[in-house]
């Protein structure tokens, strides 16, 4: 499973050598601080609209500049593995930006994936993927299911 874990070089060029072949590239991002059915539904769901598709994590230092010091509960390698052994994430990529803009340029994905808590015009890279010819997909979401609303139900 860590076979599918990569750095932002390469992953750019196996993105590149995908695309020449034909084969359509999404790519998704987030903390994915703990996996629940909600992302597994979310990603399934991605996949099944692209051939390949690259996960985008936060480090660690990204999610405590986004979620506060409190987290992440798991860290970014325990994060990275996770998703990796999903059948539905063919690579899964680390990146310490708190948005995945430079990773987006660095890969040009077909298509952009968000869930349904997104509108397409609010997505990161969504203009870019656009202006490259790319498509901006919002997969619905899973009502009932957030890391968020799991760690306050562990803390009652």
């Amino acid at each position: 499973m860590t076979s599918k874990i990569k750095t932002r070089e390469e992953l750019a060029g196996l993105v590149k050598a995908l695309k020449v072949n034909g084969v359509s590239v999404g790519f998704t991002n987030g903390c994915f601080d703990i996996l629940h059915v909600g992302h597994v539904t979310y990603l399934a769901g991605a996949r099944e609209k692209c051939g390949k598709l690259v996960v985008g994590v936060n480090s660690d230092a990204s999610v405590k500049r986004l979620k506060g010091p409190e987290r992440p509960i798991n860290n970014e390698s325990a994060r990275a593995r996770v998703l990796a052994a999903l059948e539905c994430v063919d690579f899964v990529v680390i990146f310490v930006e708190d948005t995945p803009l430079e990773l987006i340029k660095a890969i040009t994905p077909d298509i952009l994936f968000k869930g349904g808590d997104w509108t397409s015009g609010t997505v990161v890279g969504s203009g870019y993927v656009k202006e490259n010819g790319g498509d901006v997909v919002i997969v619905p979401y899973v009502d009932g299911y957030s890391t968020t609303g799991i760690i306050q139900k562990m803390r009652e």
